[in-house]
């Protein structure tokens, strides 16, 4: 027979798509639009393992069906390609980050071309190329121009709030703005100095600089995001991280919160990350709260989502980092207080949050007045409280609230600490704290007394604000996004200093472009790597970037010196590949997002629920605002992905000895299991002994303790991950078995949003199934397909097939059809099928899920042009319904044999056509039967 020869036909349909721009979408179609999107990938140096390309076949089946049913489908890809894996390469070698991510794209490009995606690369993107973060700096140029008001609950221009500022001061502004923004009239605007008035407007900005905790990492050099931090130190190369405040760039995110959360509602988004996102904005309810401290002029604001409990109050808590900690703490204090912070410092939020057991905090020797008591109340700090999460400090109410129950105990009897007090009437708090609030009475309260939850709730805050020691108020969780990061190879900030304020350079003057340094380290003195530019100055007359020597004419500023956050040129790209022609006239053009609107499936990780995904939500609202997009929302559904996990190999090294024990020779003794590199172990289990000696320096003297001259590694399912030396190369599989094997085989290891491992050794069942297919098509060494009217049978499995087939498309259950695919390639071959009119759709049907082998068939069955447009098939109830019926005939309720009639017979017509059957006649053997018991569809019984 003709064999399946599948390299060669894998890379000469790869060819024909690239050479004939097959998957290339157009702007102006008259067909309708859909939009199919991965997340794009950071093009590390390891290149694919088979777990990253779950989600990318998943989506291209899904915009190969698209096509199929007459969509005009964009389905772009591109490369997150700023990153501090190839920084720090950069740092160790001295090569420029470029030339690594340059060739890194290129393994990436070459796996993802051999899988065989329909991507349309002519739309590609990278975020280093400054055609690219040109409008990522355009972007943040408009969120400095910005602030958000409050009244109109959108983005506005800063220059109409200027104009509000000379006209009428700021007291009647309801905006977004710094907590600490003190209120002036039209006449004091005025007055105010050039660098006043700058510093006004930062508390209003969309994008501004402020000092802020941030998470530091001296060994990277660089500020990192809590999603970049694993266990208190860095996801990349495991380093320290500490707390320290910096002057940053921030983006006012904060003032989006509540669309951020209302807004759910509108998308079709897996529930679990939306309610990720609900809990990470923290909507939530209560007053703002100010405690007098004693012997200063300072307050200290607290929200609270139980101002009912203000009797309760018997100490307060401040974040170690909070801005009055230094002011008020006490000389006796001081030492212990400094330790503290310092120590604090190792620890990050993230970690903080997640130790519910550690108790630990210091009296700072101040204390503050009770807004209606005015009894003394002791100031602490504790790690347990957030600088940047509502104002930095609690007020503690040891019997409502479990972490100050354990707080107030386990510094009880100390100084600053006095004996919890209980507020709620029948309860016991001898052993825990009552937080059920719907079940709470007030009482030790004087004028909440008696109350329940809701009314002493809202009499609290009336009483609050009648004496202008608080108010009412809606908090969220959600805090500002740090965007400075002191790296190299990231998209550098549109932005110089003139006399210290920050000025925005033009569009028109824009991308301002990474410039050369001699080392990618921090300079001697901390500057960020940008510190080591000879040429970072903006000549404003010019408006080029110059020399730093120039910097003290009268019109050449220093330029900004650090660069972006990974997430900014993520958090709009979706929008760029909708652009195809004028990329460097505008981000994208109305028409083209008139055209695509937003993304109508994004297929990505659940790990970007609160980073990425957050972000991007936020900056497409904001320019929606600016009327630079026009939607709200960039992506209609979204489905998260599972993981394939990976089976790690581990072998057993004898503590304090180059001793190793296989598996099951262990018993007693105390080994420690190291990951051994799974290429090195074959099926059985069996590792390779030589390999393994000459895999790592250490190992070169290593002994095996084996059984039956074997040694037997265990095995673990766990992330596949480089570390844990477990991966599998797509390119090993696609040299061994085919792409269309690896797609399919994908697919079938479970359903999509599930975690599943995998196992070489199952591939081979698919590819069987492949070569099963192609022989369906051929006999012997010809490829035969008749124009012979098919069976019945074959009608009927080929619309079961289709019927099957497009319901588990639409609802993403890919795992189900490559079994239907199975079933019906094994019923077409026992039915001999060879028939046109069934193998033609079925090529269509299956080429979503392997494409190579479908467009070859397709060839074959004489067709010029490519399968990816072929109409996908319709399916017709008819060929499932049954034209016949094989009745059981039973004599007296035991049958005998069985007839088949047509289904549409009548009774009358059933009970003729059976009397009239011969073997009736010869079971009944003259006699004259009492009666005929029919029932259609069913059975047939003659009593007598």
């Amino acid at each position: 027979m003709s064999n399946y020869h599948f390299n060669e036909i894998e890379k000469k349909w790869q060819q024909y798509w690239a050479k004939n721009g097959t998957f290339h979408a157009s702007n102006t179609s008259e067909k309708p639009k859909y939009y199919v999107l991965d997340m794009f990938p950071y093009p590390s140096g390891a290149g694919l393992h088979v777990g990253h390309p779950l989600g990318y076949i998943a989506s291209d089946i899904y915009a190969r069906y698209k096509r199929h049913k007459g969509f005009n489908v964009l389905h772009p890809q591109g490369y997150d390609s700023f990153g501090l894996p190839a920084e720090q390469y950069a740092i160790q070698t001295g090569q420029h980050p470029r030339i690594t991510t340059e060739e890194n794209i290129k393994t990436y490009r070459r796996q993802l071309d051999q899988i065989g995606f329909s991507f349309d690369w002519s739309r590609e993107l990278r975020t280093s190329e400054p055609e690219f973060y040109k409008w990522t700096q355009w972007i943040f140029t408009e969120l400095f121009n910005h602030y958000y008001d409050n009244d109109s609950d959108k983005a506005e221009s800063i220059e109409s709030l200027i104009k509000r500022f000379e006209t009428e001061g700021n007291s009647n502004v309801n905006a977004v703005c710094d907590a600490d923004t003190e209120t002036f009239s039209a006449e004091e605007w005025s007055n105010y100095s050039e660098k006043e008035q700058a510093d006004i407007l930062l508390k209003y900005r969309l994008t501004y600089l402020a000092k802020s905790e941030v998470n530091w990492c001296p060994e990277l050099g660089t500020v990192l995001a809590n999603d970049e931090i694993v266990n208190g130190v860095s996801e990349r190369g495991g380093f320290p991280v500490v707390r320290k405040k910096m002057t940053q760039w921030s983006m006012r995110i904060s003032a989006y919160a509540e669309r951020l959360l209302q807004d759910l509602n509108d998308i079709d988004w897996p529930e679990p990350l939306k309610e990720s996102q609900r809990n990470w904005i923290g909507k939530s309810i209560g007053a703002h709260v100010d405690f007098k401290v004693k012997g200063h002029d300072e307050k200290i604001g607290v929200f609270t989502t139980r101002p009912d409990t203000i009797f309760g109050v018997t100490f307060m808590t401040l974040a170690p980092e909070h801005e009055l900690v230094a002011k008020l703490t006490t000389p006796k204090q001081k030492d212990a207080v400094e330790a503290y912070i310092e120590k604090t410092a190792k620890r990050s939020e993230r970690e903080r949050m997640a130790d519910v057991k550690t108790i630990s905090g210091v009296f700072t020797g101040a204390y503050a007045e009770h807004p209606f008591t005015k009894e003394p109340v002791a100031i602490w700090i504790g790690d347990y409280v957030l600088a940047g999460y509502g104002t930095g400090a609690v007020m503690a109410v040891p019997c409502g609230d479990q972490r100050d129950y354990d707080f107030a105990n386990h510094f009880a009897g100390q100084e600053g600490m006095t004996p919890i007090v209980n507020i709620f009437k029948n309860v016991d708090i001898s052993e825990e704290a009552f937080a059920d609030k719907e079940k709470t009475i007030i009482t030790n309260s004087d004028f909440l007394n008696d109350l329940p939850y809701k009314k002493a709730m809202k009499l609290a805050i009336y009483k609050l604000e009648e004496q202008g020691s608080g108010q009412g108020q809606t908090n969220y969780r959600l805090r500002d996004a740090v965007f400075s990061r002191q790296r190299y190879w990231g998209e550098p900030f549109p932005v110089y200093y003139k006399n210290g304020i920050p000025q925005m350079i033009e569009e028109k003057h824009l991308p301002i472009t990474l410039p050369e340094v001699e080392k990618y380290l921090p300079t001697e003195e901390g500057e960020p790597p940008l510190g080591r530019a000879d040429v970072w100055a903006w000549n404003t007359e010019t408006a080029q970037v110059v020399s730093n020597d120039l910097v003290n004419s009268d019109t050449v500023f220093p330029l900004e010196l650090n660069t972006m956050p990974g997430w900014a040129g993520s958090s709009w790209y979706f929008f760029r590949y909708m652009e195809k022609a004028m990329r460097n006239e505008t981000f994208a053009s109305k028409d083209a997002m008139n055209y695509w609107q937003e993304v109508d499936l994004y297929i990505g990780g659940s790990e970007h629920a609160t980073g990425h995904l957050l972000y991007a939500r936020f900056w497409t609202k904001f320019l929606y605002d600016i009327k630079a997009v026009p939607v709200k929302e960039f992506a209609k559904k979204l489905i998260n992905q599972g993981m394939i996990l990976g089976t790690s190999a581990f072998v057993y090294r004898k503590e304090e000895t180059n001793v190793f024990i296989s598996k099951n020779l262990i018993g007693d003794e105390n080994v420690q299991p190291i990951h051994a590199d799974v290429s090195m172990v074959n099926a059985s289990s069996e590792l390779d002994l030589e390999a393994f000696k000459a895999w790592r320096p250490e190992f070169k003297d290593a002994e095996f303790i084996l059984e039956d001259n074997k040694y037997i590694v265990g095995h673990e399912v766990e992330k596949m991950s480089k570390s844990k030396y477990n991966v599998v190369n797509p390119d090993d599989i696609c040299a061994q078995y085919g792409a269309d094997t690896l797609r399919l085989y994908e697919m079938f290891l479970g359903p999509l949003e599930q975690a599943k491992p995998w196992n070489t050794a199952g591939i081979t069942g698919v590819h069987s199934f492949l070569k099963k297919l192609w022989k369906l098509y051929h006999n012997g060494e010809n490829f035969e397909v008749t124009d012979a009217e098919p069976n019945k049978e074959s009608l009927k499995t080929l619309h079961k097939t289709i019927k099957k087939v497009e319901e588990d498309i639409e609802n993403f259950s890919f795992n189900t059809s490559v079994s239907t695919f199975m079933i019906a390639v094994n019923e077409l071959s026992s039915q001999k099928c060879n028939s046109r009119v069934i193998l033609e759709p079925l090529a269509v049907l299956i080429s979503p899920y392997a494409p190579h082998i479908a467009e070859e068939l397709w060839e074959k069955l004489g067709h010029s042009t490519s399968i990816a447009t072929a109409e996908f098939p319709k399916f017709e109830e008819k060929h499932l319904v049954e034209s016949s019926k094989a009745y059981p005939i039973s004599f007296n309720g035991k049958m005998r044999f069985t007839m088949e009639l047509p289904s549409d017979l009548s009774k009358d017509d059933i009970e003729k056509a059976v009397m009239a059957h011969e073997k009736t006649a010869g079971y009944l053997d003259g006699r004259t039967p009492k009666k005929v018991i029919v029932v259609p569809g069913k059975i047939v019984n003659i009593v007598g």
